[in-house]
């Protein structure tokens, strides 16, 4: 008996957990973008690259035309009206079906928990630049 019992009384292993598919959904559909690509974007003028490093970290360096949104604050901007993110990032806030939006930090992680964070909120094209600035300033003093 107390083996049935302690059966039903063990946690869920994770992979059954009921918001597991979601969060590996949002995982899955999170794509990243090279240096390559990502520079042909700066120079282009045509992408919305936001940079979600600490504004210490970003007054050290930072990618051409990127936008400061610390990695803590992703969630409630992308959640602002569009005057409201406009007012705050003096850029126009980005569509969920938009292209061309890219997240970056320093080396990755929180580059990808931004692009994440992004997808959960439907923006369906987004982009991780997962070399991070520090790819992006060793590259650019070749």
């Amino acid at each position: 008996m107390s083996r049935l019992r302690s059966l039903f009384l063990r946690p869920l292993p994770l992979h059954l957990h009921p918001g597991a598919k979601r969060e590996a959904a949002c995982t899955m559909a999170a794509e990243t973008i090279s240096y390559q690509d990502l520079k042909k974007l700066t120079a282009s003028g045509e992408g919305r690259i936001f940079d979600v490093r600490s504004p210490e970290e970003v007054s050290q360096g930072k990618i051409p035309n990127s936008i400061n949104i610390p990695v803590d604050k992703v969630e409630a901007a992308l959640k602002m009206d569009p005057e409201t993110f406009q007012k705050t990032y003096l850029v126009k806030k980005p569509k969920p079906e938009d292209e061309n939006v890219v997240f970056h930090c320093q080396m990755g992680k929180r580059g990808a928990r931004a692009t994440e964070t992004a997808v959960a909120l439907g923006y369906t094209k987004v982009r991780n630049y997962a070399g991070g600035y520090k790819e992006w300033s060793e590259k650019e003093r070749k």
